[in-house]
């Protein structure tokens, strides 16, 4: 079954395809329901919206994981780690550098 989040999302982002936190929850929706190539699509657009989102980019990045795209899940990872250090959000940058080095 779906997750009962995305429907409601997806009306949301129908009235404003601008709505960062609107694509931020869709993609961890289809993230919960291991949809990845789905939540990668939201992220991505999320990303594309606020480029300065920080939890998005781990978000991407455990999905790319996810579906063993290494090469991609590396590159957002260090383009994340220098949106969150930009940011101050230090939690999401440990969590970046931890799934990089996680990848080798």
């Amino acid at each position: 079954m779906a997750n009962p989040r995305i429907e409601p999302l997806k009306k949301v982002l129908a009235i404003d395809p601008n709505d960062d936190v609107a694509w931020f929850g869709l993609g961890k929706a289809y993230m919960e329901d291991a949809t990845f190539e789905e939540a990668i699509e939201a992220l991505e657009r999320c990303i594309t919206v606020k480029p300065t989102y920080s939890a998005a980019y781990y978000a991407l990045a455990q999905s790319l994981h996810k579906l063993g795209r290494i090469d991609q899940c590396r590159q957002v990872c260090v383009r994340g780690i220098d949106v969150s250090t930009k940011n101050g959000d230090a939690m999401v940058t440990k969590n970046l550098e931890l799934l990089k080095q996680s990848l080798g």
